[in-house]
């Protein structure tokens, strides 16, 4: 009987695309600002050739078989790139889950006397787009997943670039909350540009730190003692007279950390250490 199935919808593979692009394109959702017609008629075409693949199996209901690898494939490829391009996860499913009305709809044609029968192949075909469009989301899932921890990843990187304020001089920005991975960040950053640059003076400003807290706190006291040990000075500036309050309340001990209330008092100090003298001519 499945056999049969997969045999009558082969035969009618063309007309089973024109109805399932037909229903898409006559859907007020479609993102035509994301794909274009062409680019969705192949997708469309490389799934029902899989779903037909499947179809023709000895045991299509059993989704660790081989035979579902192709399907697969091809799902992580459309569910992954739809992922990436802004698709929602609801428009996803939802392309996935529009193939079986185009495939019952064939059924219903090639088998129009036979209820029962009728009844078994739909339930078979519709059992098989379910596990499908599982499959579809979970992978939709892992590809966003990989989509926001690389902006994350960028957006990390902007928000600490280390600025070469003047000669043996450098300043790093710190906007946002400071957590354990992203003082890492700003060491290894902070690090890599002293040995770089050769600079003897970096200054971290906080004036982009919504709060700070204890835990803030000891990561910044981190970053001055790894800044130290390269043999470079350590500039806090921006320290406001909430964060000030707030540090004294904690009783965080900044002793020997120099701290400045604004970035140019923190520059203008660094000039002193470098015996500089910066004047209007």
């Amino acid at each position: 009987m499945k056999l049969d199935v997969a045999k009558a919808l082969s035969k009618k593979k063309k007309q089973i695309l024109e109805r399932w692009m037909q229903n898409q394109l006559a859907d007020a959702a479609l993102r035509e600002d994301l794909m274009s017609n062409e680019e969705l008629r192949i997708q469309s075409a490389e799934l029902i050739d899989g779903v037909l693949e499947v179809l023709k199996s000895d045991n299509p209901d059993s989704i660790e078989s081989g035979d579902f690898d192709q399907v697969y494939e091809i799902l992580g490829g459309i569910s992954i790139s739809r992922a990436r391009q802004g698709f929602s996860p609801r428009e996803t499913a939802n392309f996935i889950f529009s193939l079986k009305e185009a495939l019952l709809g064939t059924l219903g044609e090639e088998i129009p006397t036979d209820p029962a029968q009728l009844y078994q192949a739909s339930m078979g075909v519709s059992k098989l787009i379910d596990t499908l469009g599982i499959v579809s989301f979970e992978t939709y899932i892992k590809g966003r997943e990989e989509v926001i921890l690389r902006q994350t990843s960028e957006i990390s990187e902007i928000s600490t670039p280390v600025i070469r304020l003047w000669d043996g001089i450098l300043g790093l920005p710190i906007i946002g909350t400071l957590d354990s991975a992203r003082t890492q960040m700003v060491m290894e950053n902070l690090l890599q540009e002293i040995v770089v640059t050769g600079s003897g003076i970096a200054i971290l400003d906080i004036s982009g730190v919504p709060a700070v807290d204890s835990l803030v706190a000891q990561h910044l006291i981190k970053t001055v003692s790894a800044t130290r040990l390269m043999g470079a000075e350590c500039i806090i500036s921006g320290i406001r007279p909430e964060i000030a309050q707030t540090m004294v309340h904690l009783g965080i001990d900044l002793t020997g950390i120099v701290t400045k209330a604004t970035l140019a008092s923190a520059l203008k100090y660094a000039f002193t250490i470098l015996q500089l003298e910066v004047k209007k001519r």
